[in-house]
């Protein structure tokens, strides 16, 4: 575990010097030092914080409603091929389709609030939740789930003791890409008819021209998605113990 957050450390280093680097070479204020950008993260940290927790509101709610709902339907469908054949073609018809495209229609209809950016977050991932929760199903071996079923488990113990822990890892494979999605979507959305969130904190500085405190919003919302993808490799080392029993270095 040391040696994992001694390899975050050495890389974030790396990617500041490379910041350091670039803003040095192309000598302009659009892209601002690292120190005064720093500086200024931490001299508006009261303004920041507010930002901060209503964009982490809107991506927990929105990727977790995508979560809630679209691993069961990703498990069912990997699972009843009968199932899976029929709603496949639905799936792939409204996967490609760009729904961000579908944002001032869901303003209109939800409200300039929380709700209409929450929803959109969720129906966004909903898809690469139940796509690939589906494919991690799918790639069980029959074998297994045969042997267990010959044992004498009933339909709920196969689903509790085989499918779901088999499953686990593709799980959160999902939820890792999905959470990137969201906070790029979090960003885009915040950018319309609201006044919070780090997209809201950004374009505002912005159009400011206060590229400093635009570079301290976008450290912001990197922490932001850092934080959740920390958190995801802890639960997923909880979750899937035996992913990592050879994992003692």
């Amino acid at each position: 575990m040391l040696k994992k957050i001694s390899h975050y450390i050495i890389t974030i280093i790396i990617v500041i010097l490379i910041w350091w680097l670039l803003s040095f070479m192309l000598n302009n204020s659009v892209f601002p030092r690292p120190l005064p950008v720093f500086m200024t993260f931490f001299a508006v940290q009261d303004k920041i914080q507010g930002h901060l927790l209503a964009s982490l509101f809107r991506v927990i709610l929105g990727v977790g409603t995508a979560i809630l709902i679209g691993v069961p339907c990703g498990l069912i469908l990997g699972m009843v091929k009968k199932l899976d054949h029929i709603m496949a073609p639905f799936v792939y018809l409204s996967y490609p389709v760009p729904k961000i495209a579908f944002l001032p229609v869901v303003l209109l209809i939800l409200g300039l609030g929380d709700l209409s950016k929450i929803f959109l977050i969720a129906i966004i991932i909903f898809f690469q939740v139940v796509v690939t929760t589906r494919d991690a199903a799918r790639s069980i071996n029959p074998e297994l789930i045969l042997s267990v079923k010959s044992l004498g488990a009933n339909n709920w113990q196969l689903f509790y003791r085989v499918i779901f822990p088999a499953a686990l890892p593709g799980i959160f494979t999902a939820v890792r890409i999905s959470t990137g999605t969201a906070i790029a979507v979090l960003f885009f959305t915040e950018t319309f008819a609201t006044f919070s969130g780090l997209g809201y904190f950004i374009m505002d500085a912005w159009t400011r021209v206060n590229y400093i405190e635009m570079f301290a919003g976008i450290v912001a919302l990197s922490l932001l998605g850092l934080s959740l993808f920390l958190l995801i490799d802890i639960l997923e080392r909880v979750s899937c113990k035996w992913l990592y029993l050879d994992d003692s270095k």
